[in-house]
């Protein structure tokens, strides 16, 4: 079976991550800036004004309080994630069940808890604490198992680079097309119900209902369609991790506290501005009918960055675009303070603003992260690394609430009020927390980038590879010895044609005998064939290297050259999907070995066992020997735990 199946495949799980966001993220859009201007300006329409404003200050005084003391718990929901075992894996479980129930107590709370605080605002506040942690817990299981699917997705930062930047696409499409579609909406089921043309209380209802109903829609979407890898990498982790561990993970880790912080510093900048760009256009500039130009050049400034990022990453490291992004933030205030009463440089403004890889960059950077920090300790916390930069998200929305209530009393942009209405004082306001303290944010964020982060793309494949090694040598396997384990025998045979050689004679990129147990071959011709009966486990998406285990439970890689992994995929054809039987002597894979030598690389082909340690006695390696594919090379003696059914029937004859 030739790649090209292969690639459907990977395209199906593409297109399905991308459309999960596309819903995940317009809810959250709701939940972070259009829940705050629902609750300012209609969930207690009807009350009187001065218990109106106490009751809007206490509310998002409370949304805030909640959300600062939920960032303790995130981490711990990662670890719930990552400690989950099911037939749907860990992450799937979570992004269903998460959005389904986030989606039913938020439509809860766009109801006013039905109207409670006309009864008892004491009753109200109460039951509103209760419900909107329960909303916040379930929406981070969600989000956290979403990000957190990543790196189960792929091993290559490049491909991790599609899925995020894909992600971020849709999310660019769900987030912004909601400010195109918020005010027909709400106004128009509003007057369609009161018959007033306003943005009224069952408008702001339907526009929650429609919003959750495709979150659903594509959490079912993205649930059917990716299927989580189990690789040699992932599975040699440690597989339960306790709390300290969780957060050790996270406070050890020096390649997660930067890009976190530099992340921090720009959302802080984004979701403020964010926040308040809808008040900016009908209180400050007196124009809110023109508030759907936001939407529509953040939708297409979305539509043009995020397919581009793999392309740039190609040919810019990721630190580079991340700096780019942020320079364009910062041009974008300037013009934001200077040019409002002109809409050309407003509506420049408002596309430098969105020129912006921050998120994806700071998402890619933790991913590879994980592998990072399996290299340093040994545990591989997927979902709780990733939960990282949804907490960061909650806690700036938490800030941009707080701000956004703070802004909308402070300066008067409450009820019935109108551009006419604002002093020059309101305006300062408005401008000191919409425009002046997230210029400096933007302009901190690109210092700590800049100073702070080295895990590069580069870094991260010499990561992998190291992980490769110890793999080889034993250090990070994790299975334990199986007491009733009987000793068992597999030929391997030859995979390709050429010499053989010992792995001790292979010399890597560091200069370093490769380690493990195994053998060697330098190879007349790119092609590889399975060494014995088994199944193919797991390829690497840079198809330089694949795991397969024989039917006898022998356990290899074969690994196709030294440095080839920067290749990338190119050069390499598969002729085989993961999980599919194979017989000994089937090709399974052409490379070009001239374009691995023209870049540098080493051709040689090699076989190692990713158990070691289970090794009992190998026969010796005829070092030199010219062999042909399919031909005998070793005899392995290694120890495997009996199957369920030979310890049934060892019992049975007890």
């Amino acid at each position: 079976m030739k790649s090209h199946g292969k690639s459907g495949k990977q395209i199906l799980s593409y297109a399905s991550f991308c459309l999960g966001n596309l819903g995940h993220s317009a809810f959250y859009g709701v939940m972070s800036t259009y829940f705050v201007i629902f609750i300012t300006s209609s969930m207690f329409s009807g009350m009187q004004a001065s218990i109106a404003g106490k009751l809007i200050g206490l509310i998002t005084g409370l949304m805030v309080v909640i959300r600062i003391a939920e960032l303790v718990i995130d981490p711990i929901l990662g670890n719930i994630v990552d400690n989950t075992k099911t037939k749907w894996g860990k992450f799937k479980p979570w992004i269903l069940v998460g959005t389904l129930v986030s989606a039913l107590l938020l439509l809860v709370l766009f109801t006013g808890i039905f109207g409670l605080a006309q009864e008892s605002w004491l009753l109200f506040a109460v039951l509103f604490i209760l419900i909107y942690i329960g909303f916040d817990i379930f929406y981070s299981l969600s989000d956290v198992s979403y990000w957190g699917m990543v790196p189960a997705l792929s091993e290559d930062s490049h491909a991790r680079g599609i899925y995020t930047s894909l992600g971020a696409f849709s999310g660019t499409i769900g987030w912004n097309g909601l400010t195109i579609i918020v005010v027909p909406i709400v106004t128009s089921v509003t007057y369609m119900v009161t018959g007033k043309h306003e943005e009224g209380a069952a408008g702001w209802l339907a526009f929650a209902a429609v919003i959750s109903a495709l979150a659903i829609v594509c959490a079912l979407i993205v649930c059917f369609g990716t299927k989580e890898k189990h690789n040699i990498i992932r599975n040699s982790a440690k597989q339960k991790t306790s709390l300290k561990q969780v957060f050790g993970a996270i406070f050890h880790n020096d390649q997660i506290l930067w890009p976190s912080l530099a992340y921090l510093l720009y959302s802080l900048a984004y979701i403020i501005t964010n926040g308040v760009l809808f008040y900016m256009y009908k209180f400050v500039i007196g124009k809110p009918n023109e508030f759907w130009v936001v939407g529509v050049i953040a939708t297409i400034i979305g539509f043009c960055i995020s397919p581009s990022f793999p392309i740039l990453n190609k040919y810019i490291p990721r630190k580079w675009l991340f700096v780019a992004g942020q320079t364009c933030m910062v041009l974008a205030y300037v013009l934001f303070i200077f040019g409002r009463n002109n809409v050309i440089l407003m509506d420049l403004g408002l596309v430098l603003l969105n020129i912006n890889f921050a998120q994806l960059v700071t998402v890619l950077t933790l991913t590879d992260a994980i592998e990072y920090g399996q290299l340093k300790n040994g545990q591989r916390n997927e979902a709780v690394v990733l939960a990282v930069r949804p907490m960061i998200d909650k806690f700036t929305g938490a800030v941009s609430n707080a701000l956004v209530g703070y802004v909308a009393i402070a300066a008067g942009m409450t009820g019935t009020a109108t551009a006419a209405d604002m002093t020059a004082h309101d305006i300062n306001t408005f401008n000191i927390i919409a425009l002046y303290i997230p210029l400096i944010l933007a302009v901190l964020s690109i210092i700590c980038f800049l100073t702070k982060v080295t895990l590069s793309e580069k870094n991260h494949a010499a990561v992998v590879e190291e992980l490769k090694d110890k793999l080889a040598e034993g250090k990070i396997e994790n299975d334990k010895e199986e007491p009733d384990a009987s000793v068992t025998n597999e030929i391997v045979y030859a995979p390709a044609d050429g010499e053989l050689i010992n792995l001790s004679e292979v010399i890597d990129e560091n200069n370093k005998p490769f380690p493990g147990k195994g053998f060697a071959i330098k190879p007349s011709r790119g092609r590889i064939h399975a060494p014995f009966n088994g199944k193919i486990k797991f390829t690497f998406v840079t198809k330089h290297a694949f795991e397969i285990v024989s039917d006898e439970g022998l356990q290899v890689v074969v690994h196709v050259g030294l440095g080839t992994v920067n290749l990338r995929g190119k050069g390499f054809e598969t002729y085989y999907d993961d999980g599919q039987n194979v017989r000994k002597g089937d090709l399974l894979l052409e490379f070009d070995r001239d374009l691995a030598l023209e870049n540098g690389y080493q051709d040689t082909v090699i076989v190692f066992y990713t158990q070691p340690r289970k090794i009992v006695k190998t026969s010796e390696v005829e070092t030199g020997k010219t062999v042909k594919y399919g031909e005998e090379v070793v005899s392995v003696e290694f120890r495997e735990a009996l199957k369920n059914s030979e310890k049934t029937m060892g019992l049975q004859a007890e």
